[in-house]
């Protein structure tokens, strides 16, 4: 298939800025609760959500994580990589995920702490482009975060050196059960691994619409902290 080929129209609803809150992470709330409850929204809406995600379904499409965010970093030269983590807080200082500060993106934060993150959310045909800064976030609500996440998953941080060459999928299971074994009861915070925050200086809200002209307004920080409300050009 051509990528060319594959169109679509967005229909599904419109932005105005009488609707947006004067504060952004308060919007960036009500927006994330929208797509994580379809149940919001008119009657119409609920009805074409469910339409498309049954359609999904019937395709075998699994629904996408609503926490899910592309998360753009560059290193010291500018050079750009970007992937896909998983949100797990959002509060006044900004947007919060975990992750190997020895990973890719981990060094480049420590090199470079300006970074860019994208949410889509095609069921209700919304994105959220943020930009700003990124710091580490306390070892204490590191150590928090990580007692709260399956044992699986802590026992996979102490045994994956985000980065590293693996000879192959039976060399890191090998590693797997050795930390299983080294910590058969409880698995601590390992020294290279926790959150961040990015503290956005901009967030931009796009909503679809009909023949392009979709609805985009961007917050920008003034130096006062206070937001920069603006409608920009689709």
């Amino acid at each position: 298939m051509n990528p060319a080929d594959i169109r679509r129209s967005y229909s599904s609803g419109a932005l105005d800025r009488s609707e947006l809150d004067s504060n952004p992470v308060n919007q960036f709330q009500m927006w994330f609760a929208h797509a994580a409850d379809a149940k919001s929204g008119p009657a119409w809406r609920r009805i074409s959500i469910a339409i498309f995600k049954l359609w999904h379904a019937v395709l075998g499409h699994p629904s996408a994580d609503v926490n899910a965010m592309v998360l753009a970093t560059a290193d010291k030269n500018g050079k750009p990589s970007a992937r896909t983590v998983l949100l797990k807080g959002v509060d006044e200082r900004g947007f919060i995920f975990f992750t190997n500060y020895d990973s890719r993106k981990g060094q480049e934060l420590a090199e470079n702490p300006n970074a860019a993150l994208t949410f889509y959310w095609p069921d209700l045909e919304r994105q959220v482009c943020v930009a700003g800064t990124v710091s580490k976030l306390p070892a204490t609500e590191c150590e928090s975060y990580f007692k709260s996440r399956p044992r699986g998953s802590r026992l996979s941080a102490w045994a994956s050196n985000q980065r590293d060459v693996v000879a192959d999928r039976a060399s890191l299971q090998k590693k797997w059960d050795e930390m299983a074994a080294k910590f058969p009861g409880d698995v601590p915070l390992p020294p290279n691994w926790g959150g961040y925050v990015l503290k956005p200086d901009r967030i931009e809200f796009w909503q679809g619409r009909l023949n392009r002209l979709h609805d985009r307004f961007c917050y920008s920080r003034q130096a006062d902290n206070t937001w920069k409300l603006e409608r920009l050009s689709p």
